[in-house]
């Protein structure tokens, strides 16, 4: 099986909505059953929100193929996961992860970049990072992009009869 774990991964949300659970790899996830990844890029736009203070934020991201679920953590300071960390920079990874709160807003054009990870037996993407777009051919540049980057690198993509219409 390839792998391109650790990799950003650029994917149509359809693409990424279909990827399952690897039962020889806890930490990935594959695709189509032949690609093993962990991380992935999308762009689209922010159709949902809700916004835990302290906790997390949940919101989806729309580029025209489907609907992602993404979740980005904001309990650095209290999670027992990072208190092995340094405190200088469990702060910094909180700052940054309140920063990207304050940008996610509904009908926003956002790149957002983490790990796949699968909750409740469906995949969603844990947010690591958040870019706003304000180039309006940025989202057809990122379908020109995952497109050849699926027939190319990653193996070929199936057709989507809703994505053409």
């Amino acid at each position: 099986m390839e792998s391109l774990h650790d990799t950003h991964v650029k994917l149509l949300d359809f693409d990424f909505l279909s990827l399952t659970s690897s039962s020889s790899h806890p930490n990935a996830v594959c695709r189509k059953g032949t690609l093993l990844l962990s991380r992935a890029e999308t762009l689209g736009v922010v159709t949902s929100r809700e916004h835990k203070p302290d906790r997390f934020l949940k919101f989806t991201i729309d580029d025209g193929t489907g609907c992602i679920p993404c979740v980005l953590w904001l309990n650095q300071l209290t999670s027992p996961y990072l208190s092995r960390r340094s405190p200088p920079g469990v702060r910094l990874i909180a700052e940054a992860a309140r920063n990207f709160a304050t940008l996610i807003q509904i009908g926003v054009s956002a790149r957002v970049r983490g790990k796949v990870t699968v909750y409740r037996g469906n995949v969603q993407l844990t947010v690591s990072d958040v870019f706003i777009e304000r180039d309006p051919n940025a989202e057809i540049l990122h379908w020109l992009e995952s497109i050849r980057l699926g027939r190319k690198c990653y193996g070929s993509l199936p057709v989507n009869a809703n994505a053409s219409s």
